[in-house]
């Protein structure tokens, strides 16, 4: 396949939101309180929306769900804002059956995480996600989160499967901004996407190369991120630390409980859904939580919608 990085460059520049998935107080999917979500990124100029990625509590959905969050996703967008969908799995052959059930409903991309538990070697990595680069032409976004998944897929790999030609992107959550440099070396190719997954890093993985980042906060905070990535892709750093400090205490709290769990109680607490419902084995926000996340909401002066 050619490299459609070139084409991918303007929906993978900026801040990407990973939004959560609403539910009832029943666990069932809230499609109001999905479509308030993306009318919310709509307007405060977030670039694309990530739907069911881990934020969006992935591993608790089945197939059929999953797929109708996305279709949901893309009804209510409405060709208003890109859509990524979520397809990973810690089998290939599941992930390979989920990218596939994604092609031609609209999404412009796929982002697949590092596969879970089973701790491939970085010679299985890359075999896996050749594998579901092969069996679709819907472009392919890399992410290595090694602290969830057990697993870290090194530089050395992605330079491997970024001369597949439609593995276009890496989401880098692994916090470690030397690999920013070490990427670049590796890959001679200055179309292929670099994006941090890390939003307490993420302005300074813009300022070494990155393109932007997939954003937790940004399911809080759309406009200040957004506001934020545009200063540091235009170069203007010392105006996007200014804004940043604002959210610095809130990129870290929203990870003082396992994500999404934090970051849903404060979509609730700002009214953008109807109820910070999770899925066991994920459990609500516990009291020192919601103190901490509060404490952090009003130094970002962060109002109710």
């Amino acid at each position: 396949m050619v490299n459609n990085s070139i084409k991918y460059r303007n929906f993978l520049r900026g801040s990407l939101a990973a939004i959560v998935t609403p539910m009832d107080i029943k666990g069932q999917i809230d499609k109001p309180s999905l479509k308030k979500l993306i009318d919310y990124h709509v307007n405060n100029g977030t670039t694309a929306i990530v739907s069911v990625g881990t934020t969006g509590e992935s591993a608790t959905l089945d197939h059929s769900e999953h797929l109708d969050v996305v279709l949901t996703t893309l009804e209510y967008a409405d060709g208003r804002i890109p859509i990524i969908a979520g397809s990973g799995a810690n089998a290939t052959k599941q992930a390979i059956a989920l990218t596939k059930s994604l092609e031609k409903t609209g999404v412009v991309a796929c982002l697949a995480v590092t596969p879970y538990y089973n701790k491939p070697s970085q010679e299985g990595l890359y075999q896996h996600f050749k594998a579901i680069a092969e069996q679709t032409d819907l472009p392919q976004i890399l992410y290595n989160v090694p602290s969830r998944t057990g697993c870290d897929l090194l530089p050395e790999t992605v330079a491997r499967l970024a001369k597949l030609g439609n593995i276009v992107a890496l989401k880098e959550a692994s916090g470690d901004l030397s690999r920013v440099n070490r990427i670049r070396r590796l890959i001679n190719d200055e179309n292929f996407i670099l994006l941090s997954g890390d939003d307490a890093t993420a302005l300074e993985f813009m300022q070494l190369g990155g393109q932007g980042v997939i954003s937790v906060t940004a399911n809080i905070a759309a406009k200040l991120m957004a506001e934020i990535c545009k200063l540091a892709l235009s170069e203007k750093y010392a105006e996007a630390h200014k804004l940043n400090y604002r959210l610095s205490e809130l990129h870290h709290q929203l990870f003082i409980e396992p994500n999404p769990i934090p970051v849903k109680w404060a979509c609730y607490q700002l009214g953008l859904i109807n109820s910070d419902t999770l899925r066991l084995p994920m459990t609500p926000l516990t009291l020192t939580g919601q103190i901490a996340v509060q404490k952090a909401l009003k130094i970002a002066d962060l109002q109710k919608i």
